[in-house]
């Protein structure tokens, strides 16, 4: 089951990473206006189902650099939850409540994945190594209010540049039976 192109569409944010400063962060990404999980009289409750997610990290110091320098470094871990409701906040403001908070068990982990810099690679181009995310064929399917980008920087490689971290979600509105919406309220609670 491939996803109708013509009802896909894109959604956005970003968060700014500090430089030098370890801990988590996150932005959050407002979806009330595609989601309805009730399902009223013949009308059936509506999701957002996630297909794809692409991250970004570009070095926001340096205008002339579209990825992170060659000299640059820093470790951290990178995820979009589901319905967690953490709002914006500046790097080293988020502590992680449970240390399964980017485990492939966690129910609200749409997509995860860990970056690793030029300068703390072996490579010298950055690397986001994805190790959970959704699928045309088995997207998430988001039944809360809200998804957030969600990162923990390193305390052993903080970034040695501020960066700006970004995340585009292919996207599309679908509708459920109650009991697929039932399932989905269940799974993504808090």
């Amino acid at each position: 089951m491939a996803y109708d192109l013509k009802n896909v569409f894109y959604l956005d944010t970003s968060t700014t990473i500090t430089k030098a400063t370890a801990g988590g962060g996150s932005a959050q990404l407002d979806l009330s206006a595609y989601i309805d999980p009730i399902a009223r009289g013949r009308a059936k409750g509506t999701g957002l189902a996630i297909y794809k997610v692409h991250y970004s990290i570009v070095n926001s110091e340096d205008s002339n650099e579209v990825t992170p320098k060659v000299t640059d470094e820093g470790v951290m871990a990178v995820s979009m939850q589901a319905g967690l409701g953490l709002g914006d906040i500046a790097t080293g403001g988020v502590t992680t409540a449970s240390p399964d908070a980017f485990a492939t068990s966690n129910n609200l982990l749409v997509s995860a994945g860990n970056f690793y810099s030029p300068g703390a690679a072996a490579t010298s181009t950055p690397i986001i190594e994805t190790y959970v995310e959704p699928s045309e064929k088995v997207p998430y399917v988001i039944v809360r209010d809200n998804v957030c980008l969600v990162y923990n920087v390193s305390a052993e490689k903080t970034m040695t540049s501020t960066s700006l971290l970004s995340v585009r979600l292919e996207c599309a509105q679908v509708t459920l039976d109650q009991a697929t919406l039932n399932q989905l309220l269940r799974t993504q609670t808090v």
